[in-house]
């Protein structure tokens, strides 16, 4: 029987924020309005987004690199990641004087690469998922001597990501519901630190942590009892797709963390449409789990809640299909087909109804040839925009009404 992975004591959660303090920055925290008019009380967003290097990932990598020997760090660094650890690790490395190496899945966003070797580091692109490329990282470990710096699987990466719980905890003192995204689960433990010791002073605090449906390896874990991988994984989430909780953390995770909720793509999407609307905030999709997580079931969480958004390293490109896949679920943004006959005048009576409709017209397409059209139709594709999820359905209800075959997309 193997031994049980080592979980960080007291005080070394308390000399990591002190290694950190004057490394990292202590992020604030805003209320926002939208959210606590949804929950009936106060929801603060913990803005980690705005950290160094753009996540969290900067305490737990810090912490790690800061304790090891001179030896240890003359033989550099390794860390496999899919943005926001390498950069953790690539800026950590440069601050004390280590070299680094990091590995990231092919297809890895452009912004997070170029961030990362503009803090130093060497990359290297392997696989498809953050699970391939530490095979890859371990391997390069064990063939130079470099030290692993795991994204979640270590006692010094888990205190140093517990500095964010004792931040949350001092920020908001009266926070009731504390929820915080999950892949591997490094925040999460590191946070479940923090709470454990203060449910120890007598606070009442619940901890929710959040992972996207596509990607959720720790219920099915912790129904198990350990960890287990998942066989596929497909989210835009790419902050949080982990295939399997590290051991470190899932221990803790199963003593002290009341519920690990999922979100769909959907409640992503929307979740950060309402933070660039609302609250003005950058977030990357992993970063807006926990929000998400609210806007999917609003009354489940007893207020203050305190949202923690882990980052903001966000492809403007991705940042583009995401936003229109939001605004699509908020019911701003319709694609529809529809069929008219084809002869002159048609297509012009079927826009005049958008237009009274009072939706904006984005595009329209025309196509004559496809198997489901007779000879004597066309259909028509159209993008609108919309006020809403009612002007939506009243759009979609018009043209229907009019006699128009409408297809949503």
């Amino acid at each position: 029987m193997s031994a049980p992975a080592p979980v960080p004591g007291r005080d070394d959660v308390r000399a990591a924020r002190e290694a950190l303090a004057g490394v990292v920055r202590r992020t604030p925290v805003v209320r926002n309005r939208a959210l606590s008019d949804l929950v009936g009380g106060d929801v603060w967003l913990k803005c980690e987004n705005l950290q160094r290097a753009g996540s969290f990932k900067i305490r737990g990598a810090y912490t790690r690199i800061s304790r090891l020997s001179p030896a240890e760090r003359a033989r550099g660094v390794v860390a496999a990641s899919a943005g926001n650890h390498a950069q953790g690790v690539a800026l950590a490395a440069s601050l004390l004087g280590a070299r680094a190496t990091v590995f990231m899945p092919v297809g890895a966003a452009l912004p997070k690469v170029a961030a990362t070797k503009a803090y130093g580091a060497d990359v290297q692109h392997v696989g498809r998922s953050v699970d391939e490329a530490l095979v890859a990282a371990g391997g390069f470990a064990e063939r130079t001597g470099a030290v692993l710096v795991h994204p979640f699987d270590h006692a010094d990466v888990v205190a140093g990501q517990a500095s964010l719980g004792a931040e949350v905890l001092e920020q908001v003192p009266d926070a009731r519901t504390l929820l915080v995204c999950t892949g591997g689960g490094g925040l999460l433990a590191g946070v479940a630190l923090e709470v454990a010791a203060a449910r120890a002073a007598g606070r009442g605090l619940r901890l929710v942590g959040v992972q996207a449906a596509a990607a959720a390896a720790y219920p099915p874990s912790l129904d198990a009892g350990r960890p287990l991988a998942l066989e596929r994984m497909s989210t835009m989430a790419d902050g949080i797709a982990v295939g399997r909780p590290g051991e470190v953390p899932f221990g803790i995770v199963a003593d002290h963390v009341d519920e690990v909720r999922t979100v769909s793509e959907e409640d992503l999407s929307r979740a950060l449409v309402l933070l660039l609307e609302r609250a003005k905030l950058v977030v990357e999709p992993a970063g807006a789990a926990a929000v998400a997580a609210v806007l999917a079931e609003p009354t489940a969480f007893e207020p203050p809640v305190v949202a923690v958004l882990s980052g903001g390293n966000i492809d403007p490109l991705v940042l583009h299909r995401v936003l229109q896949h939001g605004l699509v679920a908020a019911g701003r943004y319709l694609r529809l087909r529809v069929r008219i006959a084809d002869r002159p005048g048609e297509l012009g009576r079927l826009l005049e109804e958008v237009g009274r409709s009072d939706a904006n017209l984005v595009e329209v397409g025309h196509r004559r040839t496809s198997a489901r059209l007779h000879v004597d139709e066309v259909e028509v594709a159209l993008q609108l925009e919309t006020r809403g999820g009612e002007h939506r359905d009243g759009v979609i209800a018009a043209l229907r009404g009019a006699g128009y075959p409408v297809t949503l997309e």
